[in-house]
């Protein structure tokens, strides 16, 4: 039944009011928002000075850095949550104010029509002339009330930056301090190639001169079976957590020793992770003056050569500020063999042989990053792939691993990521895979061009994908956890029970594993995303696990490396210590687990 001119103005009326007071009720909640955070900045409260304060008198006290990394954790949290609440309550006072303004145009255009009781009845004209300027009085209110509580609501993590932990904590040092625990293992006992009489390293020697560049030649490209022999990226082959390596010891213990078979403190502080190639194995390290890549002889602990970053065309003269869990040397190096690659927190990369001579350096352009820039290096058949997605420029790009020159850039639609890119063999052709907000997309390793995406994630994005049983997967905290085909970039199933803030995803045997930073590591089958058994281990984990020889590996916060079986059935195999706060994740040979803990290198295998 149609509505008399009585009961629309009426409608009206009360839909402008109603309207009027949810566009209030937003704006009250905006600043109400924004007095809250102004009131206790998560950011530079003052616990959290005293306790860097009292940190730099005792860098040495590890409870007290768990302390600040709690803190830190929950500060960005805050920040997030608050971001979230900015960004949809903006969006809801301008639908509210679009609602409000029609229902205003609607009620005058009506009241024109009709006689009011003892009033003057004006002309209808004079009534849309009355309507237009409540809808531009009311609309202009609603609109400053925004802005004053969009703009009010201030991102404290722009105004955020500390120093990298090198220039706070770590001093540099001209031993490399190595603490032989046991001397050089006899090839029988590594079960692994040792050096031969090709290889032309001197112990302890530093690579050539900064501005002695080797020249290019032509090189094959290693395959996929030298990748799957060696640990050459951040989580192994293809950076997907999973390694054919044999005898992965679980049975050690720092404090006493057990089964350390050498130690070494590295000359510069990092949170990336080892990589290794044959006999050598490679870490970086920066502050805010240096950056370095290191080679050590895998099997005693050696220094081989120092590979530095320094005259490279573009470098900023001062690093950016980085959080102190990311620091300048957050991404792991990455080698084919042929080559090792390392990128830095201010956007340099450097390329250098197997012998630390320089091949070739650039600047990308430093990477607006308010935590830090952290992706890894992944390398395929020539070319260097380098995710760059920061706040003012999202990109893949694909460099010449020979040259450096840059193959082909792709633009993508996403926003700042700190997860690591990783390869995937899909229908026979391989794709390089990449997860950022909101997008989980594949690439071609050629081209660059996208072959599928799916827009699953949001937020944050730390962790990085995970490719198995024929889909791709990808997690974050405050978003969710997706199985998506890379066929069709269709969603096949999706969970958000258990979230992953920084520790990556792995899958095998069918089974699909995710670690979260309060200490849940959880199982489901990969195909159908049925939780199959799930872990309290009590402590966060922020390394990522490892899959080898039939067996999950992962290490906890606190440095203890727990070992399930990759089974349908929970089983716990074994638990060992490093006693050290640990976030970085391992890399593995055959019966050899290296493990990077803060400024320290440890080797664990069986005695």
């Amino acid at each position: 039944m149609e509505l008399n001119i009585e009961n629309r103005l009426k409608l009206a009326k009360n839909v402008a009011i109603v309207s009027g007071v949810f566009c209030l009720a937003i704006a009250l909640v905006l600043l109400l928002n924004f007095l809250q955070i102004s009131k206790g900045d998560p950011l530079e409260n003052e616990a959290l000075k005293v306790l860097v304060q009292r940190l730099s008198e005792n860098p040495q006290d590890d409870a007290l850095k768990n302390d600040i990394r709690n803190l830190d954790l929950l500060a960005r949290k805050a920040w997030f949550n608050s971001k979230w609440q900015i960004k949809t309550g903006s969006l809801l006072l301008i639908f509210g104010s679009v609602i409000f303004a029609l229902a205003l145009r609607v009620y005058y255009s009506l009241l024109a029509r009709i006689e009011i009781p003892d009033q003057t009845v004006e002309n209808e004209w004079k009534a849309r002339k009355l309507s237009q300027k409540w809808i531009i009085i009311s609309g202009l209110a609603f609109l400053v009330l925004s802005l004053i509580a969009s703009g009010a609501s201030v991102n404290y993590l722009d105004k955020y930056a500390t120093t990298s932990v090198a220039d706070n904590r770590q001093k540099d040092s001209a031993d490399p301090g190595i603490e032989v625990i046991e001397v050089a293992i006899t090839p029988a006992a590594t079960g692994d190639t040792l050096l031969t009489a090709n290889d032309t390293l001197t112990t302890g020697a530093v690579a050539a001169a900064a501005d002695t560049t080797a020249k290019p030649v032509e090189i094959k490209a290693a395959d996929p079976s030298q990748f799957s022999a060696n640990f050459p990226f951040f989580r192994g082959p293809m950076s997907n957590g999973v390694s054919s390596r044999k005898n992965i010891p679980a049975d050690f213990d720092a404090a006493t020793g057990k089964n350390i078979l050498w130690k070494v403190t590295l000359p510069l502080s990092g949170t990336n992770s080892p990589v290794i190639w044959g006999d050598k194995l490679f870490v970086s390290g920066a502050n805010g003056q240096k950056r370095e890549i290191y080679c050590y002889d895998r099997h005693g602990g050696k220094l081989l050569w120092t590979a530095v970053a320094d005259n490279i065309q573009g470098s900023p003269a001062a690093s950016p500020k980085t959080t102190d869990d990311t620091g300048l040397a957050a991404p792991t190096v990455a080698t084919d063999g042929n080559y090792v690659f390392g990128i830095f927190g201010n956007g340099d990369v450097l390329a250098v042989d197997m012998n630390g001579t320089r091949v070739w350096a650039r600047n990308l352009g430093v990477p607006d990053n308010h935590y830090g820039h952290s992706s890894s290096l992944i390398v395929w058949k020539k070319t260097l792939f380098v995710q760059y997605d920061t706040n003012k420029s999202r990109k893949l790009v694909g460099l010449d691993t020979a040259t450096g020159e840059t193959r082909w850039e792709t633009t993508r639609n996403v926003k700042v990521s700190w997860a690591s890119p990783i390869l995937a063999n899909v229908g026979g052709k391989y794709q390089v895979i990449l997860a950022s907000d909101p997008l989980l997309a594949g690439y071609d390793t050629e081209t660059g061009k996208e072959l599928w995406s799916a827009n699953c994630l949001s937020g944050e994005v730390g962790p990085s994908p995970a490719y198995g049983e024929g889909l791709v997967f990808s997690v974050n905290e405050y978003a969710q956890l997706a199985a998506v085909n890379p066929a069709n970039g269709q969603i096949v199933w999706h969970a958000d029970e258990y979230l992953s803030e920084v520790s990556s995803p792995v899958v095998s045997g069918g089974l699909l594993f995710v670690a979260t930073s309060y200490g849940i590591l959880v199982s489901y089958d990969a195909k159908t995303g049925e939780k199959v058994w799930e872990h309290d281990g009590g402590v966060g984990y922020y390394s990522s696990p490892l899959v080898a020889d039939g067996k999950l590996f992962i290490f906890n916060t606190d440095g203890k490396l727990e070992v399930f079986a990759v089974a349908r059935e929970k089983s716990l195999l074994a638990e060992s210590s490093l006693g050290v706060h640990v976030t970085s994740t391992p890399a593995l040979a055959n019966n050899r687990m290296y493990v990077r803990a803060g400024s320290s290198l440890f080797c664990i295998g069986n005695k």
